[in-house]
């Protein structure tokens, strides 16, 4: 049994251990108020963008792709794909990081086992350092996750998508997708795949296509291809910028969540501890009276 010197430790321990992990609640709480407010602000743009973008893929569907640009229709080939996997710089989440690593490792054996050669555009160290152990030459870049703002998380964004552009263009890949995590509320992150290039195509049920009316007609201005050249990169930049801040959102939700659990945890190893510690008392207290009784009969 431990001594209640010991005991005495152990519960001091733990006050400081829950006095952090209620301090970084509550900073995790406040993060989480003002990157919720951006992700939901962004997110009906990027949903309605990417519908768009869908129903011109479906559009240009029977055309030959040599025409369309490589954004739209991919390279005609189905060899390489790039997978860019967000993840956070940093830990202390609960299963935030784990769950988006799963999938990814996941897609990768997929992939490999169809034939298909894989490459990794890493965004944040936890899942940089997974991969840099597991898959070292697969990694064509790893980035930090500096998405703590709306400048940031624009800059970043940005920054991923003319990276995408340049080895769709080059040839060097012929598809692309985006794994991270998809912001629900302060405790639901839910990991999942966005198909970026090419891009997904929107099926259309009869429903919907009831409230079009049939035989429009679109007038681009400037022309077609000069406006795709615009619209592509843009929506590329959209989707990464809202790619970024569902994972801020959800990083910051993981982790009020996990120093939540933590701070309770650790009042239940006191209680535990003290009830410990006032056991220990009492069983002195008794056996040193006993010695003294005992001493004084003897007397």
């Amino acid at each position: 049994m431990a001594s209640m010197k010991e005991l005495r430790g152990r519960i001091a321990g733990v006050k400081s251990t829950r006095k952090i992990t209620s301090a970084m609640k509550m900073v995790a709480a406040s993060k989480l108020r003002r990157v919720q407010n951006q992700t939901e602000a962004a997110r009906p743009y990027a949903d309605t963008m990417r519908r768009m973008m869908g129903e011109l893929a479906a559009a240009s569907q029977g055309m030959d792709p040599s025409t369309l640009p490589p954004l739209l229709a991919g390279t005609g080939k189905d060899n390489v794909h790039l997978l860019v996997v967000v993840t956070s710089d940093r830990g202390l989440a609960g299963g935030f990081n784990a769950n988006i690593i799963r999938l990814a490792r996941q897609e990768i054996a997929a992939l490999q086992a169809e034939g298909r050669t894989v490459r990794l555009l890493t965004v944040g160290r936890k899942g940089t350092d997974v991969f840099q152990r597991y898959y070292p030459d697969l990694i064509v870049e790893s980035l930090h996750n500096d998405a703590s703002t709306q400048k940031t998380a624009y800059a970043l964004a940005q920054k991923l998508a003319k990276k995408v552009t340049e080895m769709v263009e080059a040839g060097e890949i012929d598809a692309c997708a985006l794994m991270r995590n998809r912001f629900v509320n302060a405790m639901t992150q839910d990991a999942e795949k966005l198909g970026l290039v090419p891009l997904p195509v929107v099926e259309n049920d009869g429903a919907a296509a009831n409230k079009r009316e049939d035989g429009a007609i679109y007038e681009f201005e400037p022309d077609g291809h000069g406006l795709l050249a615009q619209l592509l990169p843009r929506n590329l930049e959209v989707q990464f910028y809202s790619g970024l801040l569902e994972s801020a959102a959800g990083e910051q939700g993981a982790r009020m969540t996990a120093m939540d659990n933590a701070s309770r945890n650790a009042s239940k190893a006191i209680e535990r501890l003290s009830l410990t510690y006032n056991r220990t008392r009492q069983a002195n207290i008794t056996n040193e009276l006993i010695e003294i009784i005992s001493g004084a009969e003897a007397v």
